[in-house]
């Protein structure tokens, strides 16, 4: 009988907890719908239905995975709380009008893969617990406001096949940790205030398919450690403060021809070697 007793004692307990944790991650979307002015949204919640009945909203075993509510109208800051849904493995608000900054805490969300925050109006810097996302691959931060430089810890992200930050006013060097990002398939910094030089450890970066640095201050020697990069198929590094010689096949991977800016901001074209 006691034996009974404990296991029914256990089920209901399970059951508690599980509609605690549906309950507090319900209260952080309701949180959510109300700091991005949710009447206004293309896509409206209806609070009333379950939470997997929510436009973007996806929920497997009473946890919330995704959230994808691109292009639908949010206004407004991200709410801090949103850090707090530590099963997420999917944040899409991209092509908003959100603004505010980034939330400091965005790192305790241990199982985010995919964060697209593009076309908004966000401010600030990217918060250095974003490279505590050990399972982060895709970081889309388009078209924003933001500003600083890459986070130093950077190299810690080693899932990540996706960096794009371009049309932003992100400035400084590339953190060394940068180039031990082995598994980037695309990059994309275009448009930003970046400068110094590449370095030959870019070689590193194998499964690298598309490198767009366009229009930023990079300098100094094009690293030839490039060719070393046998997946790359499109290439952009026209409008730089780059020197000296570039091989020929590697020029042929950048639609401009290398074309690029000297110190007092004439265009030039880096010379090519033949052969």
């Amino acid at each position: 009988m006691n034996k009974k007793i404990t296991l029914i004692f256990i089920f209901f307990f399970s059951l508690s907890i599980f509609a605690n944790i549906s309950q507090a991650e319900k209260d952080v979307l309701i949180k959510l719908n109300q700091a991005t002015n949710g009447a206004k949204w293309i896509n409206k919640w209806d609070l009333s239905l379950p939470m997997n009945k929510w436009y973007g909203v996806k929920v497997v075993d009473d946890k919330v995975i995704s959230i994808n509510l691109n292009n639908n109208n949010l206004t407004g800051r991200i709410p801090v709380e949103i850090t707090t849904l530590l099963n997420l493995q999917e944040l899409n608000l991209g092509t908003n009008l959100l603004n505010g900054e980034i939330p400091l805490n965005i790192g305790n969300m241990k199982t985010l893969q995919i964060l697209d925050l593009s076309f908004n109006k966000l401010t600030g810097f990217i918060p250095v617990s974003i490279c505590n996302l050990p399972n982060l691959k895709t970081l889309v931060l388009d078209r924003n406001i933001l500003s600083g430089e890459l986070p130093p810890q950077i190299g810690k992200l080693t899932m990540l096949e996706n960096l794009s930050l371009y049309e932003n006013s992100f400035q400084g060097q590339l953190p060394l940790s940068f180039y031990q990002l082995k598994s980037l398939k695309s990059v994309s910094l275009y448009s930003n205030r970046f400068t110094g030089k590449l370095s030959p450890a870019i070689g590193n970066l194998e499964l690298l398919e598309n490198l767009n640095l366009f229009d930023n201050d990079f300098k100094g020697q094009v690293p030839l450690e490039l060719e070393k990069l046998t997946h790359l198929k499109k290439m952009n590094i026209s409008y730089n403060l780059f020197s000296g010689l570039v091989s020929n096949k590697l020029s042929l991977l950048d639609k401009l021809n290398m074309t690029m800016r000297n110190e007092i901001g004439n265009v030039v074209s880096l010379p090519v070697i033949k052969g």
